[in-house]
């Protein structure tokens, strides 16, 4: 029974004691709670910003094992591989990704310019196929590794002013399934987690009046916060079995 179960998991022992975590847009919200999860769970982190240094630096110094602070424009490559090179540096290679950076810029698309739609699908698509492609290789070189990709029900459930940000993360879903398929032989899942309506810099300018709208309409009636949600992310890291799900931590958004 032993012998079967190890054959079966031939991965599991090559994770690392002290993984090296990169968490993408990680100077508050979701990515600052997923940080100081990936931190509580042992690992050392590298804590992406693009313009929120002072809100990253916060974030690192309240962490209790190594970390660092990185900026980089998620959604060009240079910067991007500038970023990567510099954790390999300081921390080690990649072990675990979340590739959380994500902009959103709502209009109806009829009135929406194209060079705004495009950057919302540059930082949200293309930023999050630039931090996988970065760390991929070494992942599946070393034969483990762990890739959560943020996504949002926005991809699921038709919300009017969001054609450009609901694209790209959709995108990001068929990017994530796909991606497990190409690289599960070598010992990399790829995942991503769908997270619900949560009081964040991105949502702030919600009325007080949507929010509770909303969360009446929940099959669970409530908002949440980032700390209650980047718990999940724990899913991901210790079962070798579970690649190209999205796990939806939304209070059944996703359902309605």
């Amino acid at each position: 029974m032993t012998e079967n179960t190890a054959s079966a998991r031939p991965f599991a022992a090559q994770r690392p004691e002290k993984p090296v975590a990169l968490v993408t847009g990680a100077s508050g919200g979701f990515g600052a709670a997923v940080a100081v999860e990936l931190d509580r769970l042992g690992c050392r982190v590298a804590l992406h910003y693009n313009t929120a240094e002072d809100g990253a630096r916060e974030v690192s110094e309240s962490l209790a094992n190594d970390s660092i602070v990185v900026q980089a424009d998620v959604g060009d490559w240079d910067s991007v591989t500038a970023l990567h090179r510099r954790v390999v540096e300081e921390l080690g290679e990649v072990d675990i990704l979340v590739s959380n950076a994500a902009v959103r810029k709502d209009a109806l698309l009829m009135s929406q310019s194209p060079e705004v739609w495009a950057q919302v699908v540059q930082t949200n698509l293309m930023g999050t196929f630039h931090v996988c492609r970065a760390v991929l290789p070494s992942m599946v070189r070393r034969r483990w590794g762990r890739i959560i990709n943020v996504v949002s029900p926005s991809a699921l459930v038709a919300t009017s002013g969001q054609t450009a940000y609901a694209a790209s993360k959709a995108g990001v879903i068929g990017l994530t399934r796909t991606l497990a398929t190409e690289c599960g032989r070598r010992g990399v899942t790829v995942n991503a987690v769908s997270p619900g309506f949560m009081e964040t810099r991105m949502t702030a300018g919600a009325t007080e009046k949507f929010r509770q709208n909303l969360a009446a309409n929940l099959p669970v009636p409530r908002l949440t916060t980032p700390e209650e949600v980047a718990p999940s992310i724990g899913v991901f890291l210790d079962n070798d079995y579970v690649t190209g799900q999205v796990l939806s931590v939304d209070g059944g958004i996703s359902l309605i």
